[in-house]
């Protein structure tokens, strides 16, 4: 008997055949592969564990140094407290310059003292290559004796506020008549060549005196009255303030003492940076006198750090105070070298 489709036949299903019945799926460009996201965390983490395992041990390992324990030195880092300004253009306003570098040199020992080709003014001059006088006094000090003259401490009409009012003023009766009463000769000389100098024709006024405050147990400063001219400060400050205000066109230039000794009674050497004799220590003047510089607003070149120190003054110094050849010349070098550092020489 035929058979008739009747509809209800069962329908064939792909899904029902056999493994071996089916084609095998083929990749296609672009699948996306299955991602185990566990897996990508565990790998960071063992990454990062190792890579601070690592600078740890670094830093425990540390580097190598060439530090020796055993090694022994006296010598220690100096730093250099050079305050150089340069003069304001309108300080100049009004004022001819003549085309010529003068520098007028005021101070004690350093400039009075071994004159001639050795001497500090004139290794300023070489090395500047400008006109310089020499103004400087032997014995004097920044800082009068009395708050006012007598002639029988004669001296003070050469200290530092004495010598700088006769400039700003141009009245040098006072420093002649004392001039007349010194034994020391070249006194009335340097009187009569400050009194001879055309101040509108100096350019720069360098001041340096030696630790002579000090050794003379001048008061170093007075917080209620900084103009003093007894008083290192006071002295300095009045000194320099008549000068501005005298010549304003005029540079000027404050070198600090270096270091030095004093004598103590039992004719002995003491270092000026550990003996105070009464109004401080060398190093507390050479502080005090940068303060009163900056003050001024005038340059300041530090030589009791930066040229003649407590390690090698014995190559520089004659005794406890005084310098040598080669003294003079590192100094003369600083001042070139901070205020005319394009000069050739000042190298």
């Amino acid at each position: 008997m035929k058979h008739e489709p009747t509809g209800q036949e069962p329908i064939s299903d792909d899904r029902n055949d056999a493994p071996e019945d089916r084609a095998p799926e083929q990749d296609t460009p672009g699948r996306r592969l299955p991602v185990n996201i566990h897996a990508l965390i565990l790998c960071a983490i063992v990454l990062i564990v190792a890579f601070s395992a690592y600078r740890l041990y670094r830093w425990n390992k540390g580097v190598p140094s060439d530090y020796d324990p055993d090694y022994q030195t006296t010598d220690f880092d100096i730093e250099t407290m050079d305050n150089i300004i340069p003069l304001l253009p309108e300080k100049l306003e009004g004022h001819e310059d003549d085309g010529v570098t003068t520098i007028l040199c005021l101070g004690d020992d350093p400039f009075s003292l071994n004159q001639g080709e050795n001497g500090l003014a004139e290794q300023i001059a070489a090395k500047t290559k400008a006109t310089v006088y020499n103004g400087s006094f032997t014995g004097t000090t920044i800082a009068a004796g009395y708050p006012t003259y007598n002639d029988w401490y004669m001296i003070d009409a050469f200290s530092f506020s004495y010598v700088a009012q006769s400039l700003a003023s141009g009245d040098f009766d006072q420093m002649k008549h004392a001039a007349a009463l010194s034994y020391d000769e070249s006194f009335p000389r340097t009187a009569e060549l400050l009194e001879s100098i055309d101040m509108n024709s100096v350019d720069v006024i360098c001041i340096m005196y030696d630790a002579s405050d000090y050794i003379n147990l001048r008061p170093c400063d007075d917080p209620n009255a900084p103009y003093d001219i007894v008083t290192y400060t006071g002295a300095l400050r009045s000194g320099i303030t008549a000068i501005q205000e005298a010549y304003p066109h005029i540079r000027i230039v404050v070198m600090s003492h270096t270091f030095c000794h004093s004598i103590g009674e039992d004719g002995n050497f003491q270092n000026g940076d550990r003996t105070d004799l009464g109004n401080g220590t060398i190093s507390h003047y050479w502080q005090k006198e940068m303060d009163a510089c900056m003050d001024c607003g005038v340059s300041f070149i530090d030589n009791f750090y930066g040229s003649v120190n407590e390690d090698n003054y014995l190559d520089y110094m004659t005794d406890y105070i005084h310098f040598n050849d080669a003294g003079r010349e590192l100094l003369a070098r600083r001042f070139a070298e901070c205020i005319f550092p394009e000069s050739s020489d000042a190298q």
